[in-house]
């Protein structure tokens, strides 16, 4: 768990057109012109809301096309596809090397570049999906489930399909139209999700799942290339690809890192805990993701693109930063905490009473999702002011520590686990202050600053949500859920404006630079204001 700039001397005009291709576009050089400059943030801010709304609009449909999948296909059917998904991102990140990174950073994206980076991903594509049917059995050996190798062996096919639409991706976030990418990303989740459930009611079993998995990334990436409109030339330049790789490398360090910790953890729940097992930690992942991705996820690939257009300018550089990370701790702290103290009645009502093993696992998964947050910016700001690699020696050894640790604790089961994970995530979270610190050449109390008074705030809102439970606990469980929400909401909110109180004001600030909320009173106003 990653990437970032040149400029058009219009920036407001480039990312509400189709992009042209790089040789028809006057691209500035490191300084900024003036109107540049302000556009950014606004830019930034309509990034984050379309992204947010896309996770919204995927996520209502996703709630329920889990709940009734959860209902139609077995603990088993999730872990199958979530073993056989570990170890595709991986081939992917080999067919990409990290090129897409690279193309949303660097200064300027010629026609040379582009074709090259190309064409090489979809060759790769291709060879590395043959490589994943011969390897499919081996898969099934690891993980100890036959059923895995035919799963995987359909599912090769995703990596082809997302190399394909990897330039054109890369092409609109490079141009910030994270209108056009929330879009098309909606689009595709839903008609994945309505195939899912069409398979599933069809008696498919795991080929829902699987269905699912194909249907989006190929809708995406015909949807990036219509509307990029760029096409690549027959050629590869040796030199662009020299250059690529060298910072692609590093981005594909981190990834394989993660990539392979993934897969080494689900193949070790797999075969201490059973194929149950990890499904059941699969459901309590995705909790936490869907709580992640409507309240903030949508931040980290627009701040990474930001960051790199300001990376020469320290000042801004370290404000931008700082007022990120307080704003995105406290959009996320907030829902997880609910979650956190709730997942015990949330589980049940989502998935059904069969999923009572993943209720503890969700809450402490929910804590530790609060500290993540922290990673997202961090490893957008390491890949924005153009240092992958150090982020590389960083993922190496936390990835390394986690992994160590669930094979250490997964024989006490998987609250055991999750317990470790949070544990990881503390120590990850305190080196990650000295190594922001270095980068943006502030205090280490500067960095750590944000994190206290979220600590605080969780730490006091939880305790009420806690209180409300054991008060509720004769009443519907819905009703329960509700009333938990409101104590931790208004308790959250209250030492968060106490401790943190330009959190809120500075919220209200980011959602008065969108052009299509700024519409309201209340967020004209700030906007004229700030």
């Amino acid at each position: 768990m990653d990437d970032r700039i040149p400029e058009d001397p219009d920036l407001e005009r480039l990312a509400e057109r189709d992009w042209a291709p790089p040789s028809a576009i006057p691209i500035a050089e490191p300084a900024l012109a003036a109107s540049a400059k302000e556009s950014i943030g606004r830019q930034a801010a309509s990034g984050v809301l379309w992204l947010t709304a896309q996770k919204w609009a995927i996520r209502v449909l996703g709630f329920v096309t889990i709940a009734v999948l959860t209902r139609l296909l077995s603990p088993g059917d999730f872990g199958t596809v979530a073993a056989a998904s570990t170890i595709l991102p991986f081939f992917y990140l080999l067919a990409d090397l990290g090129f897409a990174a690279y193309i949303v950073q660097v200064a300027k994206a010629d026609q040379r570049m582009l074709s090259t980076a190309f064409w090489f991903s979809l060759s790769a594509g291709a060879v590395l999906c043959g490589a994943l049917l011969a390897i499919a059995p081996v898969m099934g050996a690891v993980f100890g489930n036959p059923r895995v190798v035919p799963v995987l062996q359909a599912l090769s096919v995703w990596v082809i399909l997302t190399a394909f639409g990897s330039v054109p991706m890369a092409l609109l976030r490079r141009n910030m139209r994270f209108g056009v990418l929330a879009g098309q990303g909606a689009i595709a989740a839903v008609i994945a999700q309505v195939v899912a459930m069409v398979m599933a009611f069809s008696g498919f079993g795991v080929w829902a799942l699987v269905g699912q998995s194909l249907v989006a990334p190929a809708i995406t990436s015909i949807l990036a290339w219509v509307s990029t409109r760029w096409h690549p030339d027959l050629m590869f330049a040796r030199r662009e690809f020299a250059t690529m790789t060298r910072y692609g490398g590093q981005v594909l360090g981190v990834e394989f890192v993660a990539m392979l910790r993934a897969s080494g953890e689900a193949a070790v729940i797999s075969s201490t805990l059973g194929v149950a097992a990890l499904g059941y930690m699969n459901i309590a992942q995705r909790l936490v993701q869907v709580v992640q991705d409507l309240t903030g996820s949508a931040i980290v690939p627009v701040t990474t693109v930001a960051f790199a257009r300001i990376r020469d300018e320290r000042e801004r550089l370290l404000s931008a930063y700082v007022r990120a990370l307080r704003m995105s701790y406290a959009a996320l702290s907030l829902p997880l905490t609910i979650v956190a103290v709730a997942a015990p009645m949330i589980v049940p009502i989502l998935f059904g009473k069969a999923w009572e093993a993943s209720y503890p696992v969700a809450q402490i998964l929910a804590i530790a999702g609060t500290l993540t947050v922290g990673a997202w910016l961090d490893h957008g700001l390491f890949y924005g002011v153009g240092k992958p690699g150090k982020w590389f020696a960083y993922a190496l050894i936390i990835d390394g520590i986690t992994f160590g640790t669930t094979a250490v604790l997964a024989h006490n089961g998987l609250v055991s686990v999750a317990w470790g994970f949070l544990g990881v995530c503390v120590i990850a979270t305190v080196s990650r202050w000295f190594l922001v610190a270095r980068i943006l050449a502030t205090a280490v109390r500067t960095v750590a600053g944000p994190f206290f008074f979220v600590v605080t705030a969780v730490a006091t809102s939880g305790a009420a949500g806690w209180g409300v439970m054991q008060l509720t606990r004769e009443v519907p469980d819905v009703v329960s859920i509700i009333l938990i929400a409101l104590a931790v909401t208004v308790v959250h909110l209250t030492v968060t404006r106490l401790l943190a109180p330009n959190v809120i004001s500075e919220g209200l600030a980011v959602l008065a630079r969108s052009k299509w909320l700024s519409r309201f009173p209340i967020l004209r106003n700030r906007r004229a204001q700030s």
